[in-house]
């Protein structure tokens, strides 16, 4: 408490300490969109596809091998299976759980009625006012994981907030664990896209816990996606197999650009995710029953001229509200949506379509939402600014989801009603005095003065204002302290890792 302290007198800014909570824990009511007789004919198809049609899961014989000796039906590598087989098996994940941070204080609960924001996973570009487009590097990803970590209204650091492209692919995933857990004290996701990379993600996040905590908490997580339509390869499972093998969790996002990897139908497509959604969380639980896991679904609407993806559109909003409610009706905990655009700079399109999909994923309930603040181009940049100016409008949605509407004898506020006359204003009211510091939330990043203060401050949009706000955040940067035994004992893994492996750039 004392360290954090310091670094609020030092900053002045809220960006330097944690939030009050580290997660949100929602009190406004889920949006579901669905009426029962529509669920049920949605749910009936689900059940169809595991039953009828299967999932084929290729190229990983030992997954094969699990699947039969659980009692399923495999053709090839068509695996089948009865539908209510399948959703006992996914009813052993737990509903909620926690993902423990080095830092308890930044321990997160995913499921039930709790809301986690982590920023844009997987960009191999990155953008800013100054640099413009480039590929990403080792310092844009060291400076994001800094940035994630000090705002407020991200709750989780994700793992490839950018990619790292002057690292060799075979060591990358070793040196991006290792700022994570070095640079910031959030959680954070481990590596997925090879098996050994997988077990070094879990075996550095050993370290840095400990056994006995690892084997009684969830610390790490993988983040995985189908290779839709109806096909999971071995990526997927043995991702799986390494991280509920350890009681860790595994979130598995189908990614369906309806009319492409899905039915040109929201409908089916929506089914289509749960299904192989289900199925992964069917395997994971006979891997390791109670392993955590997270059913995504990724599904966005595209343009059948040119084959683009497109983001913000009213198809996926409605998909993530329809997937929502299926999801908690599975009882499972849900990721989707964030802060989606195609738009290549943070313009009125990158507005208009991040904010109708974030609404849309807030409403929805998702309990762990990548992508909620960086993402450009559709998904392929990183955009500075646009992390800033998303994660600002987070914090309007966390008032709203952690808040709701406010009915207390304080909020009802008769002695105001006493106190000013009719035609009078309640500025100098003690009620106002009380409250006025909290009684509305107020974005860091927009400017609501006159013209004339804006004209002085030099007519600044709010890209410029994002760009000064996220190099003054970088400069008041200050390390969380780590055990410096932990520190030797994790650099001396990578060090003999990257002795053992290869150099390789593909």
């Amino acid at each position: 408490m004392a360290r954090r302290a310091r670094s609020r007198r030092n900053s002045g800014e809220e960006e330097a300490v944690a939030p009050a909570s580290p997660y949100i824990q929602r009190n406004l009511p889920f949006y579901d969109v669905l009426d029962e007789e529509t669920v049920i004919k949605l749910e009936a198809q689900v059940d169809w596809i595991m039953q009828d049609v299967g999932i084929a899961f290729r190229d990983d014989p030992e997954a094969l091998r699990v699947w039969k000796d659980a009692g399923a039906k495999v053709e090839g590598d068509i695996v089948k299976a009865p539908a209510d087989w399948i959703r006992s098996l996914c009813a052993k994940a737990p509903r909620e759980f926690t993902q423990v941070a080095r830092n308890p204080d930044r321990n997160v609960v995913i499921g039930g009625n709790n809301q986690v924001f982590a920023p844009i996973y997987g960009a191999p570009f990155v953008r800013d006012v100054e640099g413009g487009r480039r590929y990403g590097d080792m310092d844009s990803f060291e400076n994001l994981v800094k940035l994630a970590y000090m705002h407020p209204n991200l709750h989780h650091t994700g793992l490839v907030i950018c990619e790292p492209c002057d690292v060799p692919v075979s060591h990358r995933h070793l040196d991006m664990v290792y700022t994570h857990m070095i640079h910031s004290d959030k959680p954070h996701l481990g590596a997925i896209t090879e098996m050994s990379r997988a077990q070094d993600s879990v075996d550095m996040a050993e370290i840095l816990h400990g056994k006995d905590v690892m084997d009684e908490h969830c610390v790490i997580m993988g983040n995985v996606n189908t290779n839709s339509p109806l096909l999971v390869d071995r990526v997927v499972t043995e991702a799986i197999r390494v991280y509920c093998g350890r009681g860790q969790g595994i979130v598995v996002v189908p990614f369906i650009l309806s009319g492409a990897m899905g039915p040109v139908s929201t409908a089916a497509s929506v089914t289509q995710a749960m299904a192989e959604a289900m199925m992964c969380c069917a395997f994971a639980q006979i891997v390791r029953p109670g392993a955590p896991f997270i059913l995504g679904n990724f599904l966005s609407s595209m343009s059948l001229k040119s084959g683009a993806p497109t983001f913000g559109m009213p198809e996926p909003v409605i998909s993530n509200y329809a997937i929502g409610q299926m999801a908690r009706r599975a009882g499972l905990p849900l990721r989707c949506g964030g802060s989606l655009t195609a738009s290549k700079i943070e313009d009125a399109q990158a507005a208009y379509e991040s904010a109708d999909s974030m609404h849309s994923t807030m409403l929805a309930g998702a309990n762990f939402v990548l992508h909620a603040a960086g993402w450009m181009e559709g998904g392929l940049c990183t955009g500075f600014e646009k992390l800033i100016m998303d994660a600002d409008r987070l914090g309007s949605y966390q008032k709203v989801l952690g808040q709701g509407l406010d009915t207390s004898d304080e909020a009802l506020a008769r002695d105001a009603y006493e106190e000013v006359e009719p035609g009078g204003h309640f500025l100098g009211s003690a009620h106002t005095m009380r409250n006025y510091t909290t009684a509305f939330y107020e974005p860091a990043l927009s400017d609501s003065e006159n013209v004339e203060s804006w004209e002085e401050g030099g007519s600044k949009d709010m890209r410029q204002r994002a760009y000064e706000r996220w190099n003054d955040m970088l400069k008041r940067y200050e390390q969380p302290e780590i055990d410096a035994a932990i520190d030797e004992e994790l650099r001396e893994y990578i060090a003999r890792r990257k002795s053992e492996i290869p150099e390789a750039w593909y």
